[in-house]
């Protein structure tokens, strides 16, 4: 392996070295993907990457993703800028605890994003492993979550009365509110990993609504204590960036958030996402397929 990786020393997160992501040779690639595999997610400093360079590199990955109810920059339809300008009131965009679009039917596989303005005070991203969170389950509580389902629905923050509540109108970046957006999906709480085979922990504050299929309990009560349960601080891991520093996280096992503390200051970041394959549920140690 070419590339020299270093691990956070928490349940997810390493920083990878010794590689121009401009120029990823077939090696590269592979060697990144083992990495970002084992620790759900990697982060390269010193990537002075154009919006184009940015693209090709997600492309060496997989296809992109489909973006909704944010605009895409012009000239970039596969790209989002997430910026927010100094004056600007509304909580920074992805304050929640969510995987990205996880109310799609096939959510993304990973989220790819490119630091170019970045304060110099807050704005971490904060990274919960849903891997890490399973491991450490307690076998009275695992027993209960065999064969459930989360419903998954993205009218929080973008239906129209959504967008008016978390004041979508005062950003700088334009949501693209949507009856659309009260649509749900179904999804696994256990989900089998599709490339690792592992059980992963999968729900999110901002996009689950609902447990269905609990037989034992109140759903809405387990709901609770499973989100706390995920984002408890021993499977977190708190990302600080540096400008031009470019990170990718695995969306299939980890929620993440978006940390303000840096009013007065822009920050600017350049977003792409990869397509991912529709949930498969994870059940005493066996993939179920659909």
């Amino acid at each position: 392996m070419s590339i020299e990786v270093i691990p956070t020393g928490r349940a997810c997160g390493a920083e990878i070295k010794g590689v121009n992501l401009a120029q990823l040779s077939d090696a590269d690639v592979g060697d990144i993907r083992a990495a970002w595999l084992e620790h759900e997610v990697v982060y390269f400093n010193n990537q002075p990457l154009t919006i184009e360079e940015l693209e090709r590199f997600t492309l060496r990955f997989g296809e992109f993703g489909f973006e909704p109810y944010v605009e895409t920059m012009a000239d970039h339809p596969n790209v989002i800028e997430v910026r927010r300008e100094p004056d600007e009131k509304a909580s920074p965009f992805g304050a929640g605890w969510h995987s990205d679009w996880s109310f799609q039917a096939a959510p993304p596989a990973a989220t790819i994003l490119h630091g170019k303005i970045i304060p110099p005070i807050g704005g971490e991203t904060w990274y919960a492993s849903g891997r890490a969170a399973y491991r450490a389950l307690p076998a009275e509580l695992r027993e209960r979550l065999d064969g459930v389902s989360v419903e998954h629905s993205a009218r929080g923050p973008y239906s129209h009365e959504g967008y008016k509540a978390t004041r979508g109108d005062e950003r700088t970046m334009k949501i693209l509110p949507s009856d659309r957006a009260y649509d749900s999906q179904m999804h696994p709480l256990l989900r089998q990993h599709p490339e690792t085979g592992e059980p992963v922990l999968w729900l999110n504050s901002v996009y689950s609504i609902a447990l269905h299929g609990v037989s034992d309990g109140d759903p809405d009560e387990l709901l609770k204590i499973l989100l706390d349960w995920c984002v408890r601080d021993e499977f977190v891991y708190r990302h600080r960036w540096r400008e031009n520093m470019l990170t990718m996280w695995d969306n299939r096992s980890v929620a993440h958030l978006a940390r303000g503390g840096y009013d007065g200051h822009r920050r600017v970041m350049h977003r792409t996402t990869l397509a991912g394959d529709k949930p498969s549920p994870f059940v005493s140690g066996v993939a179920q397929t659909h």
